[in-house]
């Protein structure tokens, strides 16, 4: 099949968990024969930290303007799919002139399924609006669970399906780098994951000032007092993130509040730690176990002491964890196992105008 994307941004990691995601998903896509180009808005603060210009397993191609979209107007018209993804600049004009023109399907790929609801409610339309969502074919939400239903029923939404972020394990595999850390944490700073991220790291490092801990992320103010014994890195890129995550005794997840209240929700950076053999230490949000069988695949900590204790186990119950969250992971959540999701996915669809054109 030909596909095209409109995403965020395929090139920049930088302050956005949406690059690897795509990476991961296209190399699945592309392994199993499909030809995929992929359109990103030129943006400042993503050209200024680019860290993938030239993917092998895609076309990337950049724009400046609505108006310099018509250069792929035929390639666009052609495709079997076109999907424009969450936090696309303009995305609603994007998605107006594609379905006047495409003959293929139409979807749109939602990473942040439960912001774009929340947005939705207060009337903020930055990416999407309810007038538009009709105009989809399908709608992959990277939220599973009951929301599926409400996008359908309240939105208009043809079809909602799931569809999770996931890894590349060729590239988030153990490294057998030393530990350096006892725990460490990997995130773009973001208000509401601050509490959390105090709550389960911060103020363990004050009452374990013998143990090692590092924070790494971008957008961090100033004024937050780190403890001596937490390093801070200010900004990792993917091609280190597997010797990072093979360094850490423990992996901290913190998940975004609207992700917590929508449940369902689980962040790449889970299957990246387990990919990578680390034992993830997580907050508890409805529908973990969908993904990951608590106390055996991962742990989770609601307090500061859940998260002591936990350091405290022995190396061999930190490591049977730590295998068990990789085998999960390498099992259902590979960029792969995603390309072959969404294929079947979109086979049906097309089979499906077929038979309303016949």
């Amino acid at each position: 099949m030909r596909l095209v994307f409109f995403g965020l941004s395929l090139s920049s990691s930088w302050g956005n968990g949406h690059a690897t995601t795509y990476r991961a998903l296209l190399r699945g896509l592309a392994a199993h024969g499909h030809d995929i180009l992929f359109l990103e808005r030129q943006r400042p603060w993503y050209s200024a930290h680019q860290d993938l210009t030239d993917p092998g397993f895609c076309e990337l191609q950049f724009y400046h303007s609505l108006e310099e979209l018509g250069r792929w107007r035929r390639v666009l018209a052609r495709a079997d799919a076109v999907i424009v993804g969450s936090f696309v600049p303009d995305a609603i004009a994007v998605v107006e002139w594609v379905s006047g023109i495409r003959r293929g399907s139409l979807g749109f790929y939602d990473i942040d399924t439960p912001v774009t609801l929340r947005k939705l409610a207060q009337g903020d339309s930055e990416y999407l609006s309810p007038a538009v969502m009709p105009l989809f074919d399908f709608y992959l939400s990277f939220t599973g669970g009951p929301v599926l239903k409400r996008l359908e029923r309240r939105y208009g939404v043809q079809r909602a399906c799931k569809l999770y972020c996931s890894v590349d394990p060729a590239l988030y595999c153990p490294t057998g780098d030393p530990l350096r850390w006892d725990l460490g944490y990997i995130g773009t700073y973001s208000p509401d994951r601050q509490e959390p991220l105090r709550r389960l790291l911060i103020d363990v490092a004050v009452r374990l000032p013998d143990r090692r801990f590092v924070v790494a992320g971008a957008q961090y103010p100033q004024g937050i007092e780190w403890p001596a014994n937490v390093e801070r890195i200010e900004h990792l890129p993917p091609s280190e993130h597997a010797a990072f995550y093979s360094s850490l005794g423990w992996a901290l997840n913190v998940t975004r509040m609207d992700m917590v209240r929508t449940g369902h929700s689980p962040s790449v950076r889970l299957f990246e730690a387990t990919a990578c053999g680390a034992p993830v230490i997580t907050d508890i949000w409805p529908g973990l176990e969908d993904v990951f069988a608590p106390g055996r695949e991962l742990l989770t900590a609601a307090s500061t002491d859940d998260v002591i204790a936990a350091l405290a186990l022995p190396d061999a119950a930190r490591m049977r964890i730590g295998a068990a969250g990789r085998s999960r992971t390498l099992a259902g959540h590979t960029g792969e196992r995603r390309a072959r999701e969404l294929a079947m996915l979109l086979a049906d669809q097309a089979r499906g105008r077929l038979r309303r054109s016949a």
